[in-house]
């Protein structure tokens, strides 16, 4: 049985991907000596890292409960696929000051041993050192129970990844609305970061203030003119208070009864008289606003120091990457828990839910791919339960090398089966080693089918 799936990982440039497979083979011995040929091969060619792939012992159950479990966990993946890209598409845009430090953010935390839980586990070395968690998803329960474990965990998520980014793209719509509104030319803009004041006559029963705006090349007649324009203007009342691309704004002061007439005047001049009154109260709460939308914006990622400050550390030969949490000059292993939790500090709370969620969500598909290759296995190969799994990372530019070693090593096991390797749109019951498909992902030709992809 051969699975796909991709990553993008980050390893060795931003957005690298990384394609791993997911093989299964009976466990009887001549099976396993089929495996060591393979790693030989592979390994003496360069054509892949490979590394057993370890999956417990799960209660079976019926054969026929088993069918109904490989439709749903083909969906439970698909699902989890989806909700995982939403989510690293979630934290690209809550950093959209930071984009470039998204995928130091996308880990997959406290999935490897206890004593590695205080360590940013990356998405690769996860994968490549996957461990089945007995405490979160307990092999001794029956297997339809931990696929509705993992499932209820995914939906939750969801439900959550909805509110808290319905909740967010609201606010950033007020926030562009508003932004919205200082933008533009005179006519439309908010005057309410330009006017103050002191530009107005307030409070008058017979004078009042107009805001005028006039094009550039009309300015030495507005000032020959505006006092004619209608009678009971106050004259050398008018003021440029600011001016674009088009024109000025000038403010001019007259008396009320005379407005309608000024206005009328000023429109047939191509001057146009802007409608707006100074209310103190409701530019101050415009601004004040502006100020909470950004501030309420800002907080909500509020990038990590430890995405911002510090590097990672990466070992050859596929050994776990981690940046250690705190001080750059002190190993991760002398921190006290109240030091490691105060690098979190310097996170927004959706920022920081993406974080630890995603991570969730993760580690959850990966564990979703386990149940998958354990439960194909099964139906190919039967019971009693025995068969080896292993992962492939192919090396690039190898996978059809690798193709033809295992269609070479595994063409005892089943012809037809075998041949299938070369046929992705080949899924057979009857087989003893054939592909599990998933739709592949629009506008990228590459061999098998992809599973899996983030960002």
């Amino acid at each position: 049985m051969l699975l796909w799936f991709w990553l993008v990982t980050g390893e060795k440039k931003p957005g690298s991907m990384s394609e791993f497979w997911l093989i299964s083979a009976p466990g009887d011995k001549e099976n396993l000596q089929a495996l060591e040929r393979m790693n030989t091969v592979t390994s003496k060619s360069n054509l892949s890292y490979n590394t057993k792939f370890m999956i417990p012992d799960f209660k079976v159950g019926t054969l026929d409960s088993l069918v109904g479990l490989s439709d749903e966990l083909g969906k439970l993946d698909a699902f989890a696929e989806s909700l995982i890209r939403r989510m690293a598409q979630s934290v690209v845009e809550v950093m959209e000051d930071a984009k470039g430090m998204a995928q130091e953010n996308l880990l997959a935390n406290g999935g490897l041993k206890e004593k590695m839980k205080c360590l940013k586990i990356d998405l690769t070395s996860f994968v490549t050192h996957f461990e089945w968690d007995m405490a979160k998803y307990p092999a001794k329960q029956p297997l339809v129970s931990v696929v509705d474990t993992v499932a209820k965990q995914l939906a939750q998520i969801e439900t959550d990844l909805k509110s808290r980014m319905v909740s967010y793209n609201t606010l950033k719509t007020n926030l562009e609305n508003l932004e919205r509104k200082s933008m533009g030319n005179l006519f439309t803009r908010t005057l309410s970061d330009i006017v103050s004041k002191e530009d107005f006559v307030l409070d008058s029963e017979y004078l009042i203030t107009l805001l005028v705006i006039v094009p550039k090349q009309s300015y030495t007649q507005w000032q020959k003119t505006y006092e004619s324009l209608s009678d009971m203007v106050v004259p050398r009342s008018t003021k440029l208070i600011a001016e674009d691309n088009e024109g000025g704004l000038f403010t001019v002061t007259l008396f009320r009864k005379v407005i309608d007439d000024f206005k009328t005047k000023a429109k047939e001049n191509k001057f146009t008289v802007r409608e707006y009154y100074y209310d103190e109260k409701e530019i101050k709460r415009e601004r004040e606003e502006m100020s909470r939308l950004l501030s309420d914006k800002k907080q909500q990622y509020q990038t990590s120091c430890v995405a911002l400050k510090k590097g990672s550390s990466t070992f050859r030969d596929h050994k776990v990457k981690v940046t250690p949490l705190g001080s750059p000059d002190r190993p991760a292993a002398g921190q006290s828990d109240r030091e490691r939790e105060s690098e979190g500090e310097g996170e927004g709370p959706l920022l920081r839910w993406l974080k630890v969620n995603f991570s969730e969500a993760f580690i959850a598909w990966i564990h979703i791919k386990a149940l998958r290759v354990f439960v194909e296995s099964v139906l190919r190969y039967g019971l009693p339960v025995n068969f080896q799994a292993v992962l492939l990372q192919p090396k690039k530019s190898s996978t059809k090398r690798l193709r033809e070693v295992l269609n070479s090593v595994f063409r005892h096991l089943d012809q037809v089966a075998a041949a299938s390797i070369l046929d992705v749109g080949t899924r057979s019951r009857n087989s003893r080693v054939s592909t599990v498909r998933s739709a592949s992902l629009p506008g990228r030709d590459c061999p098998g089918t992809v599973l899996g992809r983030l960002l």
